[in-house]
């Protein structure tokens, strides 16, 4: 085993050349949790290469040479058990038997994203183990913090349930083995910070009466719909019981925070409460799906940013930090931001970069609603905000169809370029459909843009041709109406043209339905639909036709592809629509990295065009070589298409559930 040497290394702050000590950290590293993969998918999110990735960095920078390397170490059934069922822990001990060989796929559909091969059994152990670990020699002094890069995460997993990727809670393991099983050690205030970008149910449902865990997460929620869609992330869960006031949630409304957000929230929320709660180790359950170009986050934390969110909390319990792998599925960015916190875990200072964006307006009203809902059991939040707080809208950001770059250059900057009036005001953006909150049944519009192309496109009807889930009538009502149906993970904010379609009818074509991706963040995981742009004769794809305004039609394409757009100018204009006919297909521009880029002519019915949107020819091709990656649909999504087909009385349920197999299944 390597061991770290005790030398001074040289740091500048504030122009000064100062001496510190090095700091002795741990890394935990074992190739046998790569054992653990998806058996049917080797793309899988939650892969092997995301801890080799790391594993790699640390060592090209240099990293593994200053610190104590570890290897693995397997959970005891008694520490897992003092948190988990038996009965799961029993379950989790044996799916990886030979016994279970012709059933694990099967038994695996039973639960919430979650998959098991023949390694998932010492993956898991080791995971927890290895946590439990790196805790206890950082309790004990051995260590003034540890990285454990650990898989499968941990977080989401409950007391008898694995979910979202997750077994066994490996943070609550080894939280509440440092508080029942080894009282000797003096640890007798824990804070869990978990930064991961999806809420940590299972964690906080293992502390929610423990007043000695301080739980905190900042996550995505947008009103319940994000991953895992429960109430369980609002920020009204406060503990219960004498645990009353130590759980701490901060759900973010919307996708796209980045540092400034996440900085905001440490300094207004979380570091005035660890000040007063003065924990005596701090486990962070370290996600990096928040990280900028992370395909399931959606978020726009840099490697800076969260070297300056550690940075914060090594202030607290004399630095003693353990941080958890949970998730992170961008193997560039999360290898850059592993590599980043295990810097500041030695004691370098974080490379200074100048942060040229605020947080959204919505960070500050989350903020607030915060410290308003636990300002009684920590008066430092108690005071208001100060007024006219520097703010931010949401700009505009698309759905990626690929995966982002791995390239060593890109520019973690260019998301956040905010422009400032001469007074250093934030400038304000164009607000779109993405400034509606959807509450209940109602809509509430913040603030709309009139257009005068508006005016123009509604007197132009179109026949929207679907061939997907919003070929159930309730689905495609969401577009227009606002809302959502069962299945969907979040709302819809409708039309500015609310009216229904004038007339719905159904007819086939002659084009291939496919299934493509692997995540919807409206279905979850599981392929989207595409119909193929070019027609064949051997291929027939039934087709509910809505017809609604030109205007509803751009509405609708914008909700497909982007959260935001700037309003002064359609997505699909009119000169675009009398080019179809001889042209075919139109690829707009605007929405290139989206999935429903292509706009397709598919003839006229009583004269007026039919339209529907797809993928383009070359991402066609790209299906094709494997570049993107052919799925079959999340059963909720799959729930959809049965419905629209069976209450369209285009086929019985039986046929329709064989209609999609058969799109899903058969090779481009």
């Amino acid at each position: 085993m390597e061991r770290v040497k005790n030398e001074k290394i040289e740091i500048e702050n504030d122009g000064d050349e100062q001496r510190r000590q090095q700091r002795r950290v741990a890394l935990l590293y074992d190739e046998r949790m790569c054992k653990h993969f998806s058996p049917d998918d080797d793309d899988h999110p939650e892969q092997p290469d995301r801890i080799r990735s790391i594993w790699n960095k640390l060592q090209s920078s240099g990293l593994t040479q200053r610190c104590v390397i570890l290897k693995g170490k397997e959970a005891e059934d008694k520490h897992i058990n003092a948190v988990h069922d038996r009965n799961h822990v029993a379950w989790v001990k044996s799916i990886s038997s030979k016994q279970y060989d012709s059933q694990r796929n099967r038994i695996a559909t039973k639960f919430n994203s979650i998959y098991l091969n023949e390694g998932t059994s010492e993956a898991a152990y080791l995971a927890a183990g290895s946590v439990v670990e790196v805790t206890e020699r950082v309790a004990k002094g051995e260590f003034d913090s540890a990285f454990a890069i650990v898989r499968p995460p941990g977080h989401h997993a409950e007391e008898n349930e694995p979910m979202g990727f997750c077994l066994f809670n490996n943070v609550g393991i080894a939280t509440n083995y440092l508080l029942d099983e080894r009282s000797d050690l003096g640890i007798k205030k824990i804070l869990v910070v978990d930064w991961d970008v999806h809420h940590g149910n299972g964690t906080q449902k293992m502390f929610w009466k423990d007043p000695r865990v301080l739980f905190f997460s900042v996550h995505r929620y947008e009103f319940g719909s994000f991953y895992p869609a429960t109430d369980d992330g609002s920020h009204t869960m406060i503990g219960e019981g004498p645990g009353r006031g130590y759980n701490i949630n901060v759900p973010w409304d919307n996708g796209r925070c980045g540092d400034a957000d996440y900085l905001a929230v440490w300094d207004h929320v979380l570091i005035p409460v660890a000040k007063d709660f003065n924990p005596d180790i701090i486990i962070v359950s370290a996600g990096f799906d928040a990280a900028l170009r992370d395909p399931l986050g959606g978020c726009c934390v840099t490697p800076y940013g969260y070297s300056l969110m550690l940075k914060k909390l090594m202030e607290f319990a004399q630095g003693k930090i353990v941080m958890a792998l949970e998730g992170g599925y961008n193997l560039n960015s999360i290898a850059k931001s592993v590599n980043a916190c295990v810097e500041v875990l030695l004691g370098d200072m974080p490379i200074s970069r100048s942060l040229n964006v605020y947080p959204f307006e919505s960070t500050w009203r989350v903020i607030q609603a915060v410290r308003q809902e636990l300002h009684a059991f920590w008066p430092t939040l108690g005071d208001e905000l100060p007024k006219n707080l520097p703010s931010r809208k949401v700009p505009v950001v698309k759905y990626p169809l690929s995966s982002s770059s791995d390239s060593d250059g890109e520019n973690y900057e260019e998301i956040y370029v905010v422009s400032e009036t001469a007074d250093g005001s934030v400038q304000k953006m164009t607000e779109t459909l993405s400034n509606l909150r959807v509450d209940g049944n109602s809509i509430e519009q913040v603030s709309t843009t009139c257009s005068s192309w508006r005016s123009e496109h509604s007197k132009i009807d179109v026949w929207y041709a679907t061939y997907g889930s919003n070929m159930w009538k309730p689905r495609f009502l969401c577009y227009i109406e606002g809302g959502e149906v069962e299945g969907m993970r979040r709302s819809c904010v409708g039309s500015m043209d609310k009216n229904p379609p004038k007339e719905i009818l159904w007819k086939t074509f002659p084009h291939r339905l496919f299934f493509g991706w692997d995540y919807t963040p409206t279905w979850g995981p599981g392929g989207a639909a595409f119909l193929h742009p070019e027609s064949t004769a051997d291929d027939k794809a039934h087709l509910c036709l809505y017809r609604i305004t030109l205007e509803q039609f751009n509405d609708v394409l914008l909700q497909e592809n982007i959260l935001s757009y700037d309003e002064k100018s359609p997505l699909f204009d009119i000169s675009a629509l009398n080019s179809l006919p001889s042209q075919h297909s139109v690829n707009l521009e605007v929405l290139k990295n989206c999935w429903y880029h292509t706009v397709v002519h598919l003839g006229k019915e009583n004269d007026i065009p039919v339209l529907t949107m797809t993928c383009s020819f070359e991402d066609v091709e790209s299906f094709k070589s494997g570049k993107f990656k052919l799925c079959p649909p999340a059963q909720g999504y799959s729930r959809a298409l049965v419905k629209g087909l069976v209450e369209g009385k285009q086929l019985e349920e039986e046929a329709a559930m064989a209609y999609i197999q058969e799109a899903a299944s058969k090779a481009l």
